[in-house]
């Protein structure tokens, strides 16, 4: 077993296109790293560092849960996106420090693996059916077998025939290519439009539909759950295990999507599929972040048996010109195929952090904001 792993250093990189980046150095001079991204709200996430770092500096690295007690309790303010997010990236270092130190993956110590690989997606974009199929064979050229989308661009309040028959093409271009398919609403349509394109999807056999309504309207999320067979989807915005229990408590989710940027980290998470597999509700990480964030979500899957498929950001989209695989040395730990994305062997988070190409990347860091959107009379609409 390793000694003490006493942390002497905390540093913090934005990386572009819109990434935080976690170092943690120990006093002899071990390394781990963790990925604190909160898109849109970099600054803040580094601001909350400057707690963590007078708190934990000179602590030892390997008491993960104590620290994240502390992390999480110690302030007395607690929750929320901002403070959620730089735990969770400090926690996920504290794993690859540990890993690294007794020489196992985050999983291993976890309790082990329970599966070989997990299947994967991935998003694409296109307004017309053409445009859907082109991205769709993209994505299966790199070796996803199943894709999201947007469920519609129109947002008014109730949808029409022709509307309904325009999202029907766009899955069914991706479904010729033999690609399953997810759409995300992304809360944008309000309940009426949501209960009627929910049953016009029907038939589809999506994979799920996520956000149908936003979190904040658990009610009517419920509502929707009894009255389809399509599996229902959300929890990107949502940020700790008492976030999502009112969620399971109202049956009114399929499968949760857990951040493990956001919310609070591997563990944090470990605790939510947990949660989630007493109501036998599945687990389906969202990531469309960097390589940190989803070699966390593989640790996570290596050990957790309620995990059913992992969302990544592969080259095109947000991470344009600045691919996840950009920062790794080993690139094929996190490359699909055959529809599926391996569990890590290596120590810690199982991947190698390029750290000359990361602070290369940082010296200009970042302002990445969410687009706005609008709706077609103008009005703002939601991301």
């Amino acid at each position: 077993m390793a000694g003490e792993l006493t942390i002497g250093r905390i540093e913090t990189f934005l990386v572009p296109p819109r990434w935080v980046f976690v170092r943690v150095e120990t006093e002899d001079g071990a390394v781990g790293w963790g990925e604190a991204s909160l898109e849109g709200h970099g600054e803040a996430v580094i601001g909350a560092f400057e707690a963590i770092r007078d708190r934990f500096t000179s602590h030892d690295g390997r008491r993960i849960e104590d620290i994240w007690q502390i992390a999480y309790r110690g302030g007395f303010y607690r929750g929320g996106p901002v403070l959620m997010s730089a735990l969770a990236g400090f926690e996920q270092a504290l794993w690859d420090l540990k890993g690294k130190a007794v020489g196992l993956p985050a999983w291993e110590m976890l309790g082990g693996r329970v599966r070989d690989k997990v299947r994967a997606y991935a998003w694409i974009g296109g307004d017309r059916p053409d445009e859907i199929e082109s991205a769709a064979a993209a994505r299966k050229g790199q070796g996803f077998s199943a894709v999201k989308m947007n469920a519609t661009a129109e947002l008014d309040w109730i949808g029409t025939p022709r509307l309904f028959d325009e999202v029907v093409k766009r899955v069914e271009a991706a479904q010729d290519l033999g690609m399953d398919v997810g759409l995300d609403f992304h809360g944008r349509v309000h309940r009426p439009m949501a209960k009627q394109l929910a049953k016009v999807l029907e038939p589809l056999g999506l994979l799920f539909i996520e956000e149908p309504l936003l979190s904040e309207n658990p009610e009517g999320l419920a509502q929707i759950a009894q009255m389809t067979a399509t599996p229902i989807a959300l929890g990107e915005r949502l940020y700790s295990r008492w976030d999502f229990k009112p969620f399971f408590e109202r049956g009114a989710v399929d499968i949760i999507q857990p951040d493990l940027s956001h919310a609070g980290g591997i563990s944090e998470c470990r605790r939510i599929a947990a949660m989630a597999e007493a109501y036998d509700v599945a687990v389906a990480p969202h990531c469309p972040l960097g390589p940190l964030a989803l070699a966390s979500c593989l640790q996570l899957a290596g050990c957790t048996p309620n995990v059913a498929i992992q969302e990544m950001s592969l080259g095109i989209h947000y991470n344009v010109g600045h691919d996840l695989l950009n920062f790794v040395t080993d690139p094929e730990v996190l490359t699909p195929e055959d529809g599926f994305l391996p569990i890590p062997q290596k120590p810690g988070l199982g991947v190698t952090i390029d750290e000359a190409a990361v602070r290369e990347a940082a010296k200009d860091g970042h302002r990445w904001r969410n687009p706005i959107w609008r709706q077609h009379d103008g009005s703002f609409a939601e991301w």
